[in-house]
């Protein structure tokens, strides 16, 4: 069992549909989600450790300790198998996830999710690395630096997979990015080509597609999951 439990937001009944929000954020940034597949599916929305509603516990602020705290999640709430629909963090969260427990994951959405940090445009990762090391700097001294150290770490250290890695995901995979994503497009491409049978679409919008354009959004998301065809590419 966990050391902690972490907080949700559920709605609907059906086939569950676990939602990972990114780095800093919490369950909540999945609103329009929720209220859209809630109709059809048991919508799961989780606060990661130490996000949100979530304890930090005392366990490793890392995307591979989220990844076991998920697997602990599904174990207390009895789900054997979910969808998973990750945003950036969240998305490197479920590529973790489906790495280690692929039996758990019937399919996957990846939303701007990245495997290293040169992932991410130039102009996003410089002000991430040097926002990491004045928090590092002043950690010693300052409780909010070390909760800054600790949420851009997970962008510095995290996750570094490495993409001959990805051929190991079995679940039926989405790449679902913004044409002005903070993310490379070459990279998310990088992403949908490592894992067998992934489908990639590049949709209006930046990094932020789910709150800033969550009609098509939505409507790519349903049509994945609804469709076996658009499953293959």
């Amino acid at each position: 069992m966990n050391e902690i439990k972490l907080f949700s937001i559920e709605r609907g009944t059906g086939e569950p549909l676990i939602l990972l929000h990114g780095n800093g954020e919490n369950s909540r940034y999945f609103a329009r989600q929720i209220a859209y597949f809630s109709k059809t599916r048991r919508v799961i929305a989780v606060d990661t450790r130490g996000h949100g509603k979530s304890p930090r516990g005392k366990a490793p602020f890392t995307i591979r300790q989220f990844a076991e705290d998920l697997c602990c999640f599904m174990k207390e709430r009895e789900i054997e198998r979910a969808d998973i629909l990750g945003f950036s963090d969240g998305g490197n969260i479920a590529m973790v996830f489906a790495l280690q427990y692929p039996e758990k994951v019937k399919r996957l959405i990846l939303n701007g999710a990245n495997l290293y940090p040169a992932g991410m445009k130039p102009l996003v990762v410089l002000p991430i690395l040097a926002g990491y090391g004045a928090a590092s700097l002043a950690a010693p001294y300052s409780a909010a630096a070390r909760r800054k150290k600790e949420l851009l770490g997970l962008m510095v250290r995290d996750p570094y997979i490495r993409p001959e890695d990805l051929k190991r995901i079995s679940a039926r995979t989405l790449v679902l990015v913004g044409k002005n994503d903070m993310i490379r497009h070459r990279h998310s491409l990088l992403i949908a080509k490592s894992i067998p049978g992934a489908r990639f679409v590049c949709i209006e919008g930046d990094h932020f597609i789910a709150v800033k354009n969550p009609k098509q959004f939505n409507q790519v998301v349903e049509r994945f999951l609804s469709n076996e065809k658009s499953n293959r590419r």
